[in-house]
């Protein structure tokens, strides 16, 4: 297993300070990195060879951008899906609300399978402690469903490389979840596939890598881990800031591991001792390649 103090193998991307970064997608197609701020309720477009960053400002939170395979994008709002252009303004059109009338409630994190549907969890801002969660599948015709219910804070989905496993998290609870996915992308039951120690802080955002690994971001933990499928650690990467959100594969050959981060809720004295939380970073992934994201089918 190797480790690593702060900056060890680990550099800032862009110095962007966010509230609380989240969402990562990589856009082969553009070269850029694409991630939100959800508390500033931005979608932030990253160069990261060169760090010019674009923004666009959306008039509520929103937790992840999913590119369409027919052009534009869908995003997770607090008030559930919404097919998204990002021009020179952003526009905004809602296709369906899972959680009316559900005070706090909104949508946290989300990937596309290979079938071109989202797997999307939510989570309630005012009352973290209740289950009140739930994982959904929105699907190419736009139509969507409840597959699985009784979460706190929904994080991270991600698939094995072949497709037939998902893993999603409850970060209340430190727990990451393993479900078996049918041919069709029906989910099996839910079973405890690793429990984070109260010192690792909480599973947030993950990935999964060409060999099926799993890239964890800790949030309250400060580091990066990669897990083999069985669940033993085989690195575990320091970063300078205690909130690290999510990460993802980029670049030509998916070599390359980008990590967002976050400030929500640091004190002055904490923000002074880390002044680049909320930035992007790069961790040296020692050659591991990751897999192309897939995109919304719609």
């Amino acid at each position: 297993m190797a480790t690593g103090g702060p900056m060890d193998g680990v550099r800032l991307l862009h110095d962007i300070r966010a509230v609380l970064g989240e969402g990562l997608y990589w856009s082969a197609a553009e070269a850029r990195l694409y991630f939100v701020d959800i508390r500033q309720c931005r979608v932030h477009a990253l160069q990261p060879d060169c760090g010019e960053c674009r923004q666009w400002q959306l008039p509520d939170l929103v937790g992840w951008v999913i590119p369409r395979r027919q052009g534009g994008w869908v995003a997770g709002m607090r008030d559930g899906f919404a097919l998204l252009q990002l021009g020179d303004e952003a526009s905004l059109q809602p296709i369906a609300n899972p959680h009316p009338g559900q005070r706090g409630m909104r949508l946290n994190d989300a990937k596309a399978w290979r079938d071109g549907s989202i797997f999307a969890g939510s989570m309630s801002d005012s009352d973290a402690a209740g289950a009140h969660g739930r994982l959904y599948r929105l699907r190419p015709d736009l139509s969507w469903q409840t597959v699985d219910s009784g979460y706190h804070i929904c994080n991270g989905p991600c698939f094995a490389p072949d497709g037939q496993l998902m893993y999603h998290t409850d970060s209340y609870l430190r727990t990451i979840y393993r479900y078996r996915l049918a041919a069709d992308g029906t989910p099996g039951e839910r079973a405890v596939w690793k429990v984070f120690a109260p010192q690792e802080g909480y599973p947030d955002g993950m990935t999964v890598d060409a060999d099926g690994c799993l890239w964890v971001a800790h949030w309250d933990g400060g580091c990066v881990s990669r897990f083999a499928p069985d669940g033993s650690l085989l690195r575990r990467i320091r970063l300078p800031v205690s909130l690290v959100t999510n990460v993802c594969f980029f670049g030509e050959r998916l070599q390359r591991l980008a990590v967002t981060t976050a400030r929500d809720g640091l004190d002055a004295a904490t923000l002074a001792a880390q002044p680049l939380a909320g930035g992007v970073f790069e961790i040296d992934t020692l050659g591991v390649c990751g897999l192309p994201a897939a995109q919304f089918g719609g």
